[in-house]
């Protein structure tokens, strides 16, 4: 086949993919910007244009509340977990004791129960606790799925970084803790940003925990907000007004993504620190 038959299916199954990828943000941008009977008319170009559905969102209700709570319980996890993730990974991959690969594989075990199959443990564990219908529960929950994946993969980050720097810094007289802040951690950062993303991500599009447990609309989060943003009858749902708080609640991910990409990109192709 020739190279530049090659070269043109390979573009053209890039193009396919970015706009199968694309497309449902796009149109829900689309439907964002329309109001009345305008949502009902399939347009892929942008004909109408109009906030009405941004305004409504951001002033009627408790939505700003909700994403405020969203930000909080998303930014508490991830630095929760990073920090217990990081001391865990140092224990796991450095210090050799008995059981070891048999606790990491158990680490690893929590993260593949369903999310359902631990749902009503987890709700008995947050009633006994006395946190029912607050972040608290939210944050307690989401632990759940997010350490065991940010221990796994800084564990392995931190295995292969060179032995001799550990040495080092022992010879120094650096402590444990010393060398995982001072040593370990300038040289985690792309594998710290790239966990702390996915867990950002998924604490925050969490919703079956945030509907289990929540119960208040000045205590829910976004996920669970949007959802609720439903009429009686299939005709009386704002569409708009849904896809305009999808929007608004996407935006700071891809800000994200955006700011670290660099950071991304080096911590999913880490395998190790040549030195």
């Amino acid at each position: 086949m020739p190279y530049a038959v090659k070269r043109t299916g390979f573009y053209a199954l890039v193009v396919l993919i970015v706009l199968f990828s694309i497309f449902p943000f796009y149109y829900a941008i689309l439907t964002s910007l329309k109001s009345g009977t305008a949502l009902f008319r399939v347009n892929y170009l942008p004909v109408d244009f109009s906030l009405a559905n941004y305004e409504g969102v951001l002033t009627n209700g408790v939505f700003p509340t909700n994403i405020l709570n969203s930000v909080i319980v998303a930014v508490v996890v991830v630095a929760i977990s990073l920090f217990l993730a990081v001391t865990a990974a140092y224990a796991l991959s450095r210090i050799n004791f008995a059981g070891r690969g048999l606790l990491l594989l158990t680490i690893l075990a929590v993260s593949m129960f369903p999310q359902i199959a631990v749902l009503a443990g987890l709700f008995e564990m947050v009633r006994w606790a006395g946190v029912y219908n607050t972040l608290f529960s939210l944050i307690f929950a989401y632990m759940i799925f997010t350490l065991p994946f940010t221990v796994w993969v800084l564990t392995t980050f931190m295995r292969d970084l060179p032995i001799e720097i550990e040495e080092a810094a022992i010879v120094d007289g650096a402590s444990p803790f010393t060398i995982v802040m001072r040593v370990f951690l300038p040289l985690m950062w792309p594998a710290l940003v790239t966990t702390g993303l996915l867990a950002f991500i998924a604490a925050w599009n969490e919703f079956l925990f945030a509907l289990t447990f929540v119960s208040n609309n000045s205590t829910r989060t976004v996920p669970v907000a949007i959802a609720l943003l439903s009429g009686a009858s299939e005709q009386e749902i704002p569409w708009g007004t849904i896809m305009a708080a999808s929007v608004i609640v996407t935006i700071p991910l891809i800000v994200l993504v955006l700011i670290f990409q660099r950071k991304i990109i080096s911590g999913l192709t880490a395998g190790g620190v040549k030195g």
